[in-house]
């Protein structure tokens, strides 16, 4: 049977963002895991969910002027259209001299149950995003507003973070090794395939805690596959 998509998203919490990558890896993605973003509070624990995209261009001056945040095409505007449990993919082309986001505008986020901000550029007000509460990453944090680098162009578009495509609704997910695109085609097999090699490498670790070499402990050969699966079905 197929899973729904709160399943899937429910697996892919116990699969790491680096098993995610061999899998996709295995699928001829290699382009998934974003360049830059950095998670600004150790210890947060791993999020998912589906992607809601935020698209930034360079600035031009008679466009990105502080009047620009109260057009009817602005992040404040878009804040107020993220579903709850969305995960904010901003693309900031990697600019760090321009904060896309601050405490007042990470605070209503938060305040509308947006799961996690992940952004190639920076925030400002970085100690009051902290404690907004809204997890958050980046590449840390610059001074100066948006627009001193950045126009606002819209949201819910095909964008690039990190030199990664991230489509509206595919599935992100982010921990202590940054944040990858799970796309919409894969993820079940994601969810289902992450699952089990997050089993089986739990196993080869404590194989390794009792002394076994590596070579054909992993990646496992036949012999240690069927180790494996007979203690497994056993623990059935």
């Amino acid at each position: 049977m197929s899973m729904d998509r709160e399943a899937i998203i429910a697996a892919l919490k116990g699969v790491s963002t680096a098993t995610i990558t061999t899998i996709l890896l295995k699928k001829g993605l290699r382009n998934v895991w974003m360049r830059g973003p950095r998670v600004l509070r150790e210890g947060q624990p791993r999020l998912v969910g589906p992607a809601f995209t935020l698209r930034f261009i360079p600035a031009r001056e008679d466009l990105a002027t502080p009047d620009a945040w109260s057009s009817p095409r602005s992040t404040r505007a878009a804040i107020e259209d993220m579903p709850e449990g969305c995960m904010v993919v901003a693309s900031a082309l990697g600019i760090v001299d321009a904060g896309i986001f601050g405490d007042i505008l990470c605070a209503r986020m938060a305040k509308r149950g947006v799961a996690a901000l992940i952004t190639d550029g920076v925030v400002r007000d970085i100690a009051g995003v902290r404690a907004t509460g809204l997890p958050v990453w980046s590449q840390g944090a610059a001074a100066s507003p948006s627009v001193a680098g950045l126009l606002f162009e819209g949201w819910q578009q095909p964008i690039g973070c990190g030199g990664v495509a991230v489509y509206p609704d595919d599935l992100i997910v982010a921990d202590q090794d940054g944040a990858v695109v799970v796309p919409a085609a894969h993820a079940e097999h994601v969810a289902t395939a992450g699952l089990e090699q997050e089993r089986l490498e739990d196993w080869i670790m404590s194989e390794v805690a009792k002394g076994a070499p590596l070579p054909g402990l992993y990646p496992p050969d036949a012999a240690t596959r069927a180790r494996y699966e007979a203690r497994a079905t056993e623990k059935k």
